[in-house]
């Protein structure tokens, strides 16, 4: 049987790749509560620039057919998960960052890791609940919905909050190598 297009995009290495990934993290993110916070952080610092790059790496699809992309995650599991990544973080879940206000400028504004977190899982596990739907139109959605959303949602975020998450790790080496320095 010879594949056609569609089914080469829908099957593609990177599409296959981005899926493997997309669905470790929101395995990972859902077991949250089983994890100490410096595991968190560590597992993200990590797994956040493979999404991004997996990501941006998905070929350009398009829809098969028009239809309202479905979403899975209801507000309750996306509240549970916001919940179990803020109270991991505690008073490191908000952070300062740029944002493009109306004029085009960049102001400071406080954002928070958990919810942003959230809003990437949200994406992320609603492609691959779309993606295994089975059908070759729910593939090509999948794909076209989840590139829409990396370019115009959790592309930018993830960078943010990867940032976010350096900060905290990383802050606390140089601050750890400080005092040991000094004694």
């Amino acid at each position: 049987m010879e594949e056609s297009p569609g089914n080469e995009i829908v099957f593609s290495k990177n599409v296959i790749e981005f899926l493997t990934v997309a669905n470790e993290y929101c395995l990972f993110v859902e077991k949250a509560d089983n994890y100490s916070r410096d595991d968190i952080i560590n597992y993200l610092l990590k797994i956040c620039p493979l999404i991004y790059l997996k990501g941006a790496l998905l070929p350009e699809s398009e829809e098969s057919e028009y239809e309202i992309p479905e979403r899975f995650v209801a507000e309750e599991h996306w509240e549970s998960i916001y919940n179990a990544l803020k109270s991991k973080l505690g008073k490191e879940n908000i952070y300062w960052t740029l944002t493009n206000n109306e004029a085009g400028e960049n102001v400071p504004s406080m954002a928070s890791i958990a919810d942003n977190l959230a809003d990437i899982y949200q994406d992320l596990k609603d492609f691959v609940m779309l993606y295994q739907k089975g059908t070759h139109a729910s593939k090509e959605n999948a794909i076209a919905e989840c590139c829409m959303l990396f370019k115009t949602h959790w592309g930018s975020i993830i960078v943010s909050v990867h940032k976010a998450l350096h900060h905290i790790l990383y802050n606390e080496v140089v601050q750890d190598n400080f005092y040991e320095n000094e004694n």
